[in-house]
């Protein structure tokens, strides 16, 4: 018998577990939304201070969506929701 994987979902979220800790340090966090499988584009909810900070885009590229994409393989892009 195999063990079952874990989904896209699930290793999202503990891709986004490994880093929440540096944006909590700011008073800030990050929610995972939902991941479209056709584009591969991951949809995240910046909350805290993330969601007011000028800086929220270069946190998302720079650190969120690289550490994601290369967890997560299927990952192509994240994309900020409201």
């Amino acid at each position: 018998m195999s063990e079952e994987q874990p989904s896209i979902e699930e290793r999202i979220q503990v891709a986004l577990d490994q880093i929440r800790r540096y944006l909590q340090q700011d008073g800030g966090n990050v929610e995972f939304v939902r991941f479209e499988p056709e584009t591969g584009t991951a949809e995240v909810r910046m909350t805290g201070n993330c969601k007011n900070c000028p800086m929220y885009m270069m946190t998302l590229r720079g650190g969120i969506e690289r550490h994601l994409r290369r967890a997560v393989r299927e990952i192509r892009r994240v994309e900020p929701v409201p």
